[in-house]
C-alpha cells in the first residue's frame, strides 16, 4: 500500500482510498508578561516667601516642607505563568472528530481508555512492520482488539498512514465515504486514537 493510505472498517466491509497530505501550521500561544511596577513620582511643596512691608521688621520665611518621597519599586515580580501544553495528536483527532460529528447532529465521543489502549497498540504494529491493514500481522481484527483490551462493544476502525498532522488525518478522512460513515455514526459514543510518528500512522477506533 502506498503512503497516504486509509482505510475505513465496520464489521466486514473494508474501503480503500488514497488521502491527500497537506500540513499544517501551528501557531504558538503567546505568553503573558508579568506586571510591571512605575512608582509616583512626587512633586515638592510649593515654596512661598513673605514680602516685608516698611512698617515692620524683615519676616522670616515659613518653614518649607520636605517633598514627599516616591514609594520605592516592588522587589518580588509576580512570576509568569506557565504555558499551557499543546494538546497531543490524538487528543486533537478526537477534538476535530467531534467538532464534524456536532456539524452533522451527533453528540460528542467520550474518549475510553481500553480503545486508547487499541488503537496505539494498532498504530505501533503497523509501524514496526510498514504495513496498513485492519488485521493485525497475528490476524486479529479491530474488534478483537479492542475487546482484548477489555471494552465489550466495539463499532468500527479508520486507519491511515501518511498524514503529518490531526487536521489532515481528519480531513482526509471526512473526503472519503467509508471513513465518514464512521465518523459520523451517531450510534458509536466512544473512541481512542493512536498516532506513531514513525511514517504517521493513524488508528481511530470507536466503541457502542
Amino acid at each position: 500500500m502506498a503512503a497516504g493510505g486509509l482505510f475505513a472498517g465496520i464489521g466486514s466491509t473494508v474501503s480503500t482510498v488514497d488521502a491527500p497530505v497537506s500540513p499544517t501550521a501551528r501557531i504558538p500561544a503567546p505568553r503573558e508578561a508579568p506586571d510591571g511596577y512605575l512608582p509616583a513620582t512626587a512633586s515638592p511643596a510649593p515654596v512661598v516667601a513673605a514680602s516685608p512691608t516698611a512698617a515692620s521688621p524683615t519676616s522670616t520665611p515659613a518653614p518649607t516642607k520636605p517633598p514627599a518621597r516616591a514609594p520605592a519599586p516592588s522587589t518580588s515580580a509576580r512570576p509568569s505563568p506557565a504555558p499551557t501544553a499543546a494538546p497531543g495528536p490524538a487528543a486533537q483527532v478526537v477534538a476535530l472528530t467531534n467538532e464534524q460529528r456536532a456539524r452533522h447532529g451527533c453528540g460528542p465521543l467520550r474518549v475510553d481508555h481500553r480503545i486508547t489502549a487499541a488503537a496505539e497498540g494498532h498504530s505501533a504494529d503497523m509501524a514496526d512492520a510498514g504495513y496498513l491493514a485492519h488485521d493485525s500481522r497475528d490476524g486479529t481484527g479491530f474488534d478483537q482488539r479492542i475487546r482484548a483490551e477489555g471494552y465489550p462493544a466495539p463499532g468500527a476502525e479508520n486507519i491511515a498512514r501518511g498524514q503529518p498532522d490531526a487536521a489532515t488525518v481528519v480531513e482526509a478522512w471526512m473526503g472519503s465515504p467509508g471513513h465518514r460513515a464512521n465518523i459520523l455514526n451517531c450510534s458509536l459514543t466512544t473512541v481512542g486514537v493512536g498516532h506513531d510518528p514513525r511514517g504517521n500512522y493513524w488508528t481511530q477506533d470507536f466503541g457502542r
